[in-house]
This record gives C-alpha cells, structure tokens and sequence, in this order.
C-alpha cells in the first residue's frame, strides 16, 4: 500500500503542478511508474503465499512474473543514469541545461529506457524458455527471479549464464560506473563553490537520487551477478525483498521528504482534496 499510494501520488503532484514539468520530475515519474509496476508483480503473489498458503504457481504465471521483475529493474537501472545525467547537466553546465534537457532529449531518454529493458527482459525470457524442468520444480524463492529458476533446469544453463552476465553487466555495471563518474563530476563542481549555503543547495539537489542509487545497486549487482556456484537463496531473498518491495515503498518518501518543491506541491493538493470533500 505504501508503494501504490506513495508512487501514485508523486505521479498526480507531478502532473497536476506545472512548477514541477522539468526534466528531474520527469524521470521521477518514469521511476514511480516502475516502482508500481516491480511492487504488483511481486507483492500479490508474496501475500497470497503468507495469507492463504498458496505456495504453488504455474508455469506461464512464473515467466510472466521474471519477465516484468526483469524489465522493471533494468528500467530502473537505466533511469537512475539519466537521472544521474540530468543532474551532472544542472550542476555542472547549467548554461546549456535548457538545450541539453530538452523536451526531446527526455523523451528520447526515458524511451531508450523503456525501450531497452524491455528487449533484455525479453531476450532472457525467451532463453529461459527454451530450458527444461525435470523436476522436482521446488523454487526456493517467493518469486520466479532468474538465478533460482536456472537451478532448476536439468538441460545446459551455459547460453542463459552467459547472456545473464552480458546483461547484468550492461545494465548495473556499466551504469553504475557511469553514475559514479556523473557524480565525480558533481562532487567536484560543488567542491569549487565557495559559500557553505551554495554547496549546501547544490548537494540537495541530488543527494536524494544518491541515496537511491546506492541503495538499489547494492542489492541488485550481487542478486543478479553472483555466479550459480555461489548463489545463496537465503542471502538472494532477502536482497530481493530489499529491492522489489522496501525499494519502492521508500522511495517516495526519499524523494519527498528530502525536496522542497514536491512538499509545497503535495500540501496544495491535500489542502484541495480536503476542501472538497
């Protein structure tokens, strides 16, 4: 409930406040999107096993959750890039931030996103398709993710392993790397400003994306880049819990609580919803 309410209100103060229509609340709204989307492919199934002991799921069922946990966390992955872009631009060239944020340049970004993730999710699902489950299909997991799913499999792993690892690779190392080097930029243009007030104000624009980043990577490169040898599923659980139901249901309140902008914002439309009902 955290996840949905939080998400879908950042989405209507974003849209209903015409202070907010910059690049920055753009990408914010692009990641409650996924956040919503990561929370309901999980958390249904993961209540139906607590409440009603359902712990069984069906073949097409489990595809379709990898497919959009897959597609949801590399989306996420790219996007914290194009923040992290968006956020080196304001900071470090804010000159030509207009030029270099454009309407397209966002447009042409967040499609790139949503675009990519969803070839890669499709390809690693269309690959995991083609392997075969002898049985027993016992997951030791609370949802079909890919490293579990490959333990299963009584056919050869080798082609899904290596496109797993190209994948993982582009989408949280190479990202990674490409945010640490946006914010090593960051941090030493904020290092140059000369007042406390004015390296304070700099550092708040995205010390609330920082903290996001770090901890969305910190669970994610070692869920998806740990060889089979030395998965653990009681250590992938609870990274996984970490990332596809805490992530989402703190983000919002990372985001809001830590800007200005998207308080003032908030407060006018509860104080209209209030005055309407």
């Amino acid at each position: 409930m955290m996840a949905l309410c939080g998400n879908s209100l950042i989405v209507a103060v974003v849209t209903f406040s015409s202070r907010l229509h910059t690049p920055l609340y753009f990408f914010l709204v692009n990641l409650a999107i996924l956040d919503v989307v990561c929370a309901c492919t999980v958390v249904p199934k993961l209540l139906e096993t607590l409440v009603g002991n359902e712990t069984s799921i069906s073949y097409r069922a489990c595809m379709t959750q990898m497919y959009f946990l897959t597609w949801s966390v590399a989306a996420e992955l790219l996007l914290f890039t194009a923040m992290a872009y968006d956020r080196y631009v304001a900071i470090c060239q804010p000159l030509h931030y207009g030029s270099m944020m454009s309407p397209s340049v966002c447009t042409a970004l967040a499609g790139a996103t949503w675009g990519i993730s969803m070839f890669g999710a499709v390809v690693n699902t269309c690959l995991m398709l083609r392997l075969t489950f002898c049985g027993p299909n016992v997951l030791n997991h609370f949802f079909c993710e890919i490293p579990p799913l490959l333990l299963l499999s009584c056919s050869s792993t080798y082609v899904n392993d290596v496109m797993t690892i190209v994948a993982d690779i582009f989408f949280a190392d190479v990202n990674f790397l490409l945010t640490v080097v946006s914010y090593g930029f960051i941090i030493a243009t904020i290092l140059k400003i000369r007042t406390a007030e004015g390296k304070r104000r700099a550092f708040s624009t995205c010390s609330s994306h920082l903290i996001v980043v770090t901890m969305y990577y910190s669970t994610v490169i070692y869920a998806y880049l740990s060889p089979n040898s030395s998965y653990s599923p009681l250590i992938g659980k609870v990274l996984a819990v970490l990332y596809s139901t805490v992530s989402p249901a703190l983000n919002p309140l990372i985001y809001t609580l830590r800007n200005k902008d998207v308080k003032v914002a908030l407060k006018k439309i509860l104080l209209l919803i209030v005055e309407k009902l």
